[in-house]
């Protein structure tokens, strides 16, 4: 099979759809897939007619992580080791910091791997009989895409403490108990779940949703007084934008907004 084979990319309206489509390796990944990856995210932030990602696998499973066959065979004691984590960094920190918002739909293993393109994405729908966890201490590996400074953030430090060292998995509902994911929904009806989720985001102004999410995920790398003047500044781009014209205009004409983008 093709890399193009391996992740399909599809546009559905005003959503892009990404598969994991290896299914018979419960989609583990590749450096070549992830390369693409790199790719479709790329294509997807700069058409402004999308407004969402969503990232699911198909078969039954999410992703269990990196293709340990070819871990084995090409990287381990190899001075491409490296490879590795940095194809994988720069993945997932490009989906994190996308301005266009990312969806992670959640079923079978989300494992090493997995579990950090799941991290990276703004929101996360499982299943709930998902098995959702870091895993890599199980083989005496480290994940080097994410989870020390993304998971802490979301769960705190005991949490991802409880995670990464005993390298346990959380089912759907216990994962959204940790606050790891959105929700979880029982499986014959988490695609109405998801639908449902992602509609509330496609109806929303683009151009509000880029410059939100951005000072939303900056809020935390920097000091109070500097979150303060970013915030202002948004305030005053937005009241000079098109969306924010018409939002309010829509609102006081008792009519549907006809967003402009910009």
């Amino acid at each position: 099979m093709s890399v193009e084979d391996e992740i399909q990319f599809e546009r559905d309206g005003n959503v892009a759809r990404v598969w994991l489509n290896r299914p018979w390796k419960k989609n583990c990944v590749t450096l070549p897939i992830l390369r693409r990856l790199d790719e479709i995210i790329t294509e997807v932030d700069a058409d402004p007619e999308l407004r969402v990602l969503v990232l699911r696998g198909r078969g039954g499973t999410f992703c269990s992580g990196f293709d340990l066959d070819e871990l084995q065979a090409d990287y381990i004691g190899s001075s491409t080791a490296m490879d590795v984590a940095v194809v994988s960094a720069k993945v997932c920190d490009r989906l994190y910091s996308m301005s266009t918002p990312s969806v992670a739909v959640l079923e079978g293993y989300v494992t090493a791997g997995g579990f950090e393109l799941m991290i990276s994405c703004d929101f996360a729908i499982a299943s709930d009989d998902a098995q959702i966890g870091d895993f890599h201490i199980r083989r005496a590996l480290f994940g080097g895409a994410g989870p020390i400074y993304r998971v802490p953030r979301m769960i705190g430090i005991r949490k991802t403490k409880e995670l990464m060292l005993t390298g346990k998995l959380l089912s759907g509902v216990e994962a959204a108990d940790f606050d790891l994911i959105n929700k979880s929904a029982p499986a014959e009806e988490l695609d109405a779940t998801v639908e449902e989720f992602i509609s509330h985001l496609t109806d929303k102004s683009p151009f509000q949703m880029r410059i939100t999410k951005m000072t939303i995920d900056r809020s935390l790398e920097a000091d109070i007084q500097s979150l303060m003047v970013m915030e202002h500044l948004a305030v005053g781009v937005t009241l000079n934008s098109k969306d924010a014209a018409e939002g309010v205009a829509a609102f006081l004409e008792k009519r549907e907004p006809n967003w402009k983008g910009r």
